[in-house]
């Protein structure tokens, strides 16, 4: 709990910290487009000097349409209107011209990449309008034909770039998004295979035990609580397996993190020995070294074959072997148990160890043995997609 309160103070001191930057870089840009637009209103070439008067309402309009870049973030909308009229007002009316349509270029560019593609063609075709029946320019600076073409390019040009800009930034968002996700059924997955074979484990080995104090006549205290145990246990899987079960359906992209493997299957088998099956494990071929997508898939596959074996079964014999061929590893679970009569209703752990093979480009196949019992194979590619 300390840690979610931690978090979203940092998250809220992230964001203030953001949105001042933010604020910073349009405050400069602010200022160094009224530079830019200021140095080539009075310089000149007329003036031996180079400076060139500018009335007042030129400079206020210079100050308004510069200024309002400084909001260009929070409302883009109204920045793109206020550099619109300033630069209607401002060419046809101020002599000397200068650069201020570049506020009004930085305007539909900040649309545009916000998403609000309508409102900068709107702006947009407005300002082209008002160039082709107003006449931009001043009697001293006309447009011309070459210069209205590259008045309607450079606007064109500013919504398009914003809009290209907005799509990119909406794509990295999806995958960053797709990859959070991802990751969180990843997770999700991984605990079902653990607290689910664990589980298991603890709810036959308390039955086991209640077996056993009831056989020899025992009673009392020791026998409530594995009672309680193994009730409260009964009652965890059945949650676990009701609201995680359904993400087995889906398989990971392989794991950046260390994760469980065939090296760990003398522990996974030890465990199934402590709530009384016999299991025997033994090796075919030259261990190879395994991609962890296909590492973590055969060790998940024999966990959740093992854990079906100790709910359902009533199989007394397990033999686990991984066989290690030219292309693929092998991945064979046979039991001497009831066979597959005893599996029914037992959810989607048959389904969910398919989907992992087949997702690396293998297969699953599960059936009963002809000697009785029931057997798991599965072939898992070295090569194959992750």
């Amino acid at each position: 709990m300390s840690g979610d309160r931690g978090t979203g103070p940092r998250s809220a001191a992230a964001r203030r910290n953001c949105s001042r930057d933010a604020t910073c870089a349009d405050v400069l840009l602010a200022a160094g487009t009224g530079l830019l637009v200021v140095l080539t209103t009075v310089i000149g070439e007329g003036d031996p000097v180079g400076l060139r008067p500018v009335p007042a309402a030129g400079w206020l309009l210079m100050f308004v349409g510069c200024g309002a870049l400084t909001f260009r973030r929070r409302f883009p909308v109204a920045v793109g209107v206020v550099t619109l009229l300033a630069s209607t007002i401002y060419y046809p009316a101020i002599n000397p011209d200068g650069a201020l349509l570049v506020t009004l270029i930085i305007a539909l560019y900040t649309l545009a990449s916000a998403g609000r593609i309508v409102a900068a063609a709107v702006i947009g075709g407005l300002a082209i309008a008002g160039s082709a029946f107003g006449e931009y320019g001043t009697d001293a600076s006309p447009l011309g034909d070459a210069g209205m073409f590259m008045l309607v390019s450079w606007l064109v040009a500013a919504v398009a770039i914003g809009a290209v800009m907005h799509s990119t930034r909406r794509e990295r968002e999806e995958a960053l998004r797709r990859r959070a996700t991802e990751e969180r059924l990843r997770i999700a997955r991984e605990l079902h295979d653990v607290l689910g074979h664990n589980i298991s484990l603890i709810n036959v080995q308390a039955g086991a035990a209640l077996h056993a104090l009831s056989r020899d006549g025992a009673d009392g205290p020791a026998a409530e609580a594995l009672t309680a145990i193994k009730e409260t246990s009964r009652e965890a899987l059945r949650e676990l397996r009701g609201t995680l079960g359904v993400l087995r359906q889906v398989d990971e992209e392989a794991p950046t993190a260390p994760a469980p493997g065939l090296r760990r299957l003398p522990e996974l088998a030890e465990r199934s020995r402590a709530a009384g099956l016999s299991v025997d494990v033994r090796t075919d071929g030259d261990p190879v070294g395994l991609r962890p997508a296909v590492d973590l898939a055969a060790y998940r596959i024999v966990q959740e074959a093992l854990t079906n074996v100790t709910r359902h079964a009533g199989a007394g014999r397990v033999t686990v072997r991984i066989g290690y061929g030219r292309d693929d590893v092998l991945v064979d679970v046979s039991d001497d148990g009831r066979g597959a009569g005893a599996r029914a209703g037992g959810g989607s752990g048959i389904d969910g160890m398919r989907s992992r093979a087949e997702a690396l480009g293998g297969s699953l196949e599960a059936s009963d043995r002809p000697e009785g019992g029931f057997r798991v194979t599965a072939r898992l590619p070295y090569g194959g997609a992750a």
